[in-house]
């Protein structure tokens, strides 16, 4: 059985549309590259560093603006 893990950041723009923040104003809440609101923006994975700092500023926990989907293939 193989098993795919997919990172998903969904849950961060659902949260920054409710707080009406946009990704330029996340980069500079959080102080964050631009590569790495890139990255998010992909579904790519970035520090835990980036994610903390994202975490405070927006006043949440980590399973608030990310999740991990595992796809399993039968074989």
């Amino acid at each position: 059985m193989n098993a795919d893990v997919i990172l998903s950041y969904s849950k961060l723009w659902k949260l920054m549309v409710e707080k009406n923040i946009n990704k330029t104003q996340l980069h500079e809440m959080a102080q964050i590259s631009t590569n790495a609101v890139a990255k998010l923006s992909k579904n790519e994975p970035v520090s835990l560093d980036t994610l903390g700092k994202i975490c405070y500023v927006l006043k949440c926990d980590i399973g608030d603006i990310m999740e991990i989907v595992i796809e399993r293939e039968e074989s």
